[in-house]
């Protein structure tokens, strides 16, 4: 139910601001009635729906919010690292399955090999074999053919391949060129031209021409004497189907349908759709205050009923029970708990010094056991300064010396 509504002005909803003109004292007459079956209609949608809306807010706050931060959080935290790490696994595997063998073969077998035992001796045959060759080839035949046929070329067949081409071109000329263009221009083109290009050329002009354009103006005369027929013939077949339309149908579909449809939608249907809707609206507004109240009323009898004993439990029980609690067993165990940490530390730390004392002891001995035999006086450390081997008497001493610079 709606807790957290905003205080709204007494008497600003209490009926719609405006009614359509025309409404008779049977529209006023049948406001009131509506609007109180309205009302117990919505009332009990209005309270459920406030109801729903009040419990989809507290799961929405309670358990959805945090169920997706947790999704959240598990999709950063613990999804995306595990995809990543999947990821890469998958891909090293893939590599070190179906790409490194077939890179390394490709590298280390395949281009070598082809390098050092096809190409390299292809290149040095070519190179030493084959190019002296070609070149002692190509001068041989340069000098024992093409220089030979050249200087026979230039100096006997090409004067004679001149004259003897002149010869058969006017020879060509005067068997196949000649005798027909003479015949084409003094023979067909004449007998053409004034035996059939004037004749047919005089008879269009004088008898087809007039010819057509009668024919032409007596089909233009018939085509309109048709058109005008057939128009009349259409006009008498249309009009009693116009006539029909026009006087008939759509007075019949005016008066007899559309006008009374439009008023009764006009005068009935509308102010009863306009009356419905300002009732559910005025009974939506009411039940959601009636909502309001009954809502306030249940939170004022479960704060009193449940809040308040459960408040002073908590407050007179619980509260002092934890406090005692708190400082009888929680503080003395953590105290006795930090103490035996800090024991178990330092026996920890003297067992690695004592470990690190006879590591240092019997290093020496490993490296040279003549020295073993020899008295070593103990002495005090001395540490050295960064980055040399001078001592600084006073300093604090430095276990991690090396022992054979120690000697």
């Amino acid at each position: 139910m709606e807790f957290e509504k905003s205080p709204q002005t007494y008497g600003s909803h209490q009926a719609p601001a405006h009614y359509e003109p025309g409404d008779g004292c049977l529209t006023t007459v049948v406001r009131i009635p509506v609007r109180i079956v309205v009302l117990l209609v919505v009332v009990p949608v209005r309270m459920v729906w406030d109801l729903l809306v009040v419990c989809g807010r507290a799961v929405e706050r309670v358990l959805l919010r945090p169920l997706g931060r947790a999704l959240a959080w598990v999709f950063e935290h613990v999804l995306t690292p595990l995809g990543l790490a999947t990821t890469w696994l998958a891909v090293f595997i893939g590599k070190a399955l179906f790409v490194w063998p077939w890179v390394a073969l490709w590298r280390y077998v395949v281009v070598p090999v082809v390098t050092y035992g096809l190409v390299v001796p292809l290149v040095w045959v070519y190179r030493q074999l084959l190019t002296p060759l070609g070149h002692g080839i190509a001068w041989l035949v340069q000098q024992l053919l093409v220089a030979p046929a050249g200087r026979l070329y230039r100096r006997l067949l090409t004067p004679l391949g001149h004259g003897v081409a002149a010869g058969l071109a006017w020879l060509g000329r005067a068997l196949f060129v000649w005798p027909w263009v003479a015949l084409w221009r003094y023979v067909v083109v004449p007998v053409v031209k004034y035996a059939l290009v004037v004749p047919l050329v005089w008879v269009y002009r004088q008898l087809l021409t007039p010819l057509g354009h009668g024919l032409a103006r007596l089909l233009t005369v018939i085509g309109r004497g048709l058109v005008w027929l057939l128009t009349m013939i259409g006009r008498g077949i249309v009009w009693p189907w116009v006539a029909l339309w026009r006087y008939v149908v759509v007075p019949v579909v005016t008066y007899g349908l559309v006008l009374p449809a439009v008023w009764i939608y006009r005068h009935i249907l509308a102010p009863v759709g306009r009356e419905i809707a300002a009732a559910v609206g005025v009974a939506w507004r009411i039940a959601g205050y009636i909502s309001r109240a009954v809502g306030r009323a249940i939170k004022w009898l479960a704060w009193n009923v449940v809040g308040r004993p459960v408040r002073w439990l908590y407050q007179s029980v619980c509260t002092p029970v934890g406090h005692a609690v708190r400082d009888t067993i929680w503080r003395p165990a953590k105290k006795a708990a930090a103490e035996a940490g800090l024991a178990v530390r330092g026996a920890l730390q003297a067992a690695r010094e004592t470990v690190r004392a006879a590591r240092e002891a019997i290093w020496p001995a490993r490296r040279d056991p003549v020295r073993l035999r020899q008295p070593v006086e103990p002495g005090v450390r001395q540490a050295r300064t960064l980055g040399s081997t001078t001592t600084v008497p006073g300093a604090a001493a430095d276990p991690e010396i090396s022992l054979h610079k120690r000697g």
